[in-house]
């Protein structure tokens, strides 16, 4: 179970429950809040819980102790939050998975993407995930029926002198650095009829690599000697308490009222 509470695996929270509490899937629908049908989803796997204010209902309705609460990245139930208390990394898991590069986080990313009402996007040129017509995301973003709402793409100015500096750390040149990046910013326009979207030219030397979901990012750094993707990628939700999130947020937020708007 604490296994299940840290990686936020509702399924197997639910399936717990009812293994070792006796409960049917009726009584965990009522005390929860959701139909006996959406409770019926999650434990069969057809659908995920990821909104913060679901894992509130569940941790309430199933009156999880304050314990299992923290290890579900919730606050206290009883007591508030105290700042000069310590406590374990476990107890405000931000981090809820850890993959060796993006690569091995594509499909939950692209799960994830599903139902999205926003996207963030902190790269150099983004080909991998929007530039060629099977990459990560572009599938997703050419489909109006299914864009999300809004969408902010920040990536490395093709004239600023840190595409030199970048270029030398990943052994290659500065003018086909700049071409990848001007490839990639023709190909968000294409997409640009299909969503609401937002391109920036950021001109600091990259060290952040971000995929925004609303609630969740998939962060990875740049390096001397490797892409972004091939960095181990973190994936960081949302909590109450903690700052990751939160602190990534306000770096993209920075970065959007500081860089060159081009589309």
């Amino acid at each position: 179970m604490r296994q299940a509470l840290c990686s936020r695996d509702i399924r197997t929270v639910l399936r717990q429950v009812q293994r070792y509490g006796g409960a049917s899937q009726a009584r965990i629908a009522t005390a929860v809040g959701m139909t006996q049908a959406r409770v019926n989803e999650i434990i069969n796997g057809r659908r995920e819980v990821s909104r913060l204010d679901v894992y509130e209902r569940i941790a309430d309705g199933l009156t999880m102790p304050d314990a299992a609460r923290h290890l579900l990245g919730l606050a206290p139930a009883k007591q508030a939050h105290r700042d000069d208390a310590a406590c374990e990394p476990g107890m405000l898991p931000e981090v809820v998975r850890v993959y060796p590069a993006q690569s091995a986080a594509a499909q939950d990313i692209r799960q994830q993407a599903q139902d999205m009402s926003e996207l963030d996007i902190l790269a150099v040129r983004g080909l991998g995930l929007f530039g060629f017509n099977d990459s990560l995301l572009r599938g997703l973003l050419s489909r109006p029926d299914c864009a999300p709402k809004k969408v902010r793409v920040f990536l490395l100015d093709p004239d600023a002198p840190a595409i030199a500096t970048r270029a030398a750390e990943i052994g290659e040149s500065p003018a086909s650095l700049s071409s990848g990046v001007h490839l990639a910013e023709a190909r968000l326009r294409e997409l640009a009829t299909c969503c609401r979207l937002e391109l920036y030219r950021y001109r600091a030397l990259p060290t952040w690599r971000i995929i925004r979901l609303d609630t969740t990012m998939f962060v990875s750094a740049f390096d001397a000697g490797w892409e972004g993707h091939e960095s181990a990628t973190y994936k960081v939700v949302a909590t109450p308490q903690g700052p990751l999130y939160r602190g990534f947020l306000r770096m993209l937020n920075a970065l959007a009222a500081e860089a060159d708007r081009i589309v």
